[in-house]
């Protein structure tokens, strides 16, 4: 008897759920998933390089000391 530890997903099982998905959407509804999936992962990563970039520039906002601005 083979063993397989949780989480392994082996051929067999990725054929069944392609299938379950085909069923479930169909054939003409897939691209679109797909599409709207590929749209949010830019979004997120195109966010993640907006903050990495806020984080390493130097604040330009921060006051020189001795400098106050009057009103």
């Amino acid at each position: 008897m083979v063993v397989f530890p949780l989480g392994v997903v082996g051929p067999w099982q990725i054929i069944i759920i392609a299938l379950v998905i085909l069923l479930l959407f169909g054939g003409k509804k897939i691209p679109e998933l797909m599409k709207g999936l590929g749209k949010g992962v830019k979004s997120f990563k195109e966010g993640i390089n907006e903050v990495e970039e806020q984080l390493e520039a130097p604040s330009k906002t921060k006051e020189e000391p001795g400098k106050r601005e009057t009103d």
